[in-house]
This record gives C-alpha cells, structure tokens and sequence, in this order.
C-alpha cells in the first residue's frame, strides 16, 4: 500500500478511453451514494439508473458495479437490467443467492446479545454473510472487533472492516476475485482496468487492477491504500465519470 501519500485527482475519463479499452469497476455506498446511518437510508439520485447505462454504452459494456450489499437489496436501488452487478463482496455474481444462515445458531445468539448489551447495533443478515453496523453505538467498536473476530476464527469465516461495519464472510471471495474474473471474461479482457471505491474492504479491488495493470481511484480522506488516484466524495465521482 501507498503510505502517506497525497494522491492526485485522475485524469479525465475522456481521454483514458481515447484509442484503448477501458473497463470501469465502481462500488456503490461510499462512492456512487453518500453513506447513510442505516444501510436503507441512502439517498439515490433520481437519474443514476440512466447516468449508469449512458456510461455502459460509452464503454461498450465494460462497466460493472461491485458491492458489499446483496443483490437482492441492490436490486431495490437500482435497475439491474442490462448491468453488470456483483454483491456480497464478490458472491454474488448474476444471480441473486437464496439466503442461508452464513454462521452457527451458537454464533448467530453471540451476536445478538451483542445488540441487546448496545441497542443501537444494527445487526444485517446477507445470503453469505452477516454484518454488524455500529454507526450509532460507536463505543461499541472496542466490543464489536472482539466478537467478530472471535466468531471469524470459530466459524471459519472472513471478518472484514468497513466504515462503521464489520462483516463476516466467506474467505474465498472478495471484490478482488470478482474483478479478476470479470477481466478473464472475453467482454473485459484486454482491458484496463479502473476500480473506484471509498473502503478499506474496495482495497481487493484496487489490488486487483493493479495486477491487470490499472488503477485504482479512493473516494474520501486520503489513507493508506493500494490506489494511485483520489476523489473527494461521490459528487466529485459523478463529475469525473461525466468528463
């Protein structure tokens, strides 16, 4: 990862895609919605359905949007047709999965006293995985880090932190296995590869472009990351894919 580093904004999209593919690979809360204090707060904008599709057309299909959230629950924001959509860190992958329970019922009741102990938990079952949000419980984060990590051991299970969130998760999938199989496809290969995310869990994805060779674009404070580039916030990603 880049350390200390005041990365510079990227350059005009326009002129990436003179002469050469370019395949496009963007996260959604964080990056193209500002995060809200419940996942379901979000704030869509009335037009992203067609900004998304303007910008599939402009490169020839090689577009797709890769989310922590499930399919499903995307599905409710977005319309899907005609997209390339990945949820549940790189899970889901076409097809919305039927929910199971992504851990023990020993497991499943840990949590759950967790969110008796701080009411403000959210606690957001997935078809593979289960998140703990603590948004409004910010004390709780000390308490949080230690059962999920526990419960990640234990179950065999990923623990991934996010802003405010801690997910568990299978180990063998992550937004860097989805985009490398995305680019091996004949629709994205050859391509180079452009990642925009705004998380610490999107840094699979940063790492990924970089071994096809591309470049990944943080959204946010600078922090250390695997990215080359940096936008201020979802606003200022609009901007940048509109030019």
């Amino acid at each position: 990862m880049h350390k200390n580093l005041d990365l510079p904004p990227p350059p005009p999209l326009a002129e990436l895609v003179v002469g050469r593919p370019v395949a496009l690979f963007l996260d959604f809360d964080g990056t193209l919605v500002e995060i809200a204090d419940t996942p379901g707060g979000i704030a869509v904008p009335a037009d992203l359905d067609a900004r998304l599709h303007r910008l599939r057309d402009r490169l020839d299909g090689r577009l797709a949007i890769v989310s922590g959230r499930s399919l499903a629950d995307l599905g409710q924001f977005l319309e899907v047709r005609d997209l390339i959509i990945v949820g549940s860190h790189g899970a889901e992958m076409g097809e919305v999965a039927a929910p199971a329970p992504p851990i023990s019922p020993a497991g499943r009741a840990r949590i759950d006293d967790l969110a008796r102990r701080w009411p403000g938990i959210l606690v957001e079952t997935k078809p593979h995985g289960i998140a703990v949000h603590y948004r409004q419980e910010p004390d709780a984060a000390p308490s949080v880090f230690v059962l999920m990590d526990e419960l990640a051991e234990s179950e065999g299970l990923a623990p991934r932190r996010g802003k405010m969130v801690v997910e568990l998760g299978p180990r063998c999938t992550h937004k860097g296995t989805a985009v490398a199989a995305l680019l091996a496809t004949p629709g994205f290969e050859g391509a180079t590869p452009w990642f925009i995310g705004d998380d610490v869990t999107d840094e699979d994805g940063f790492a990924a472009v970089l071994d096809g060779r591309g470049h990944g674009i943080l959204v946010g404070p600078q922090r250390p990351t695997a990215a080359d580039f940096r936008l201020d916030n979802p606003t200022e990603v609009h901007r940048w894919l509109n030019r």
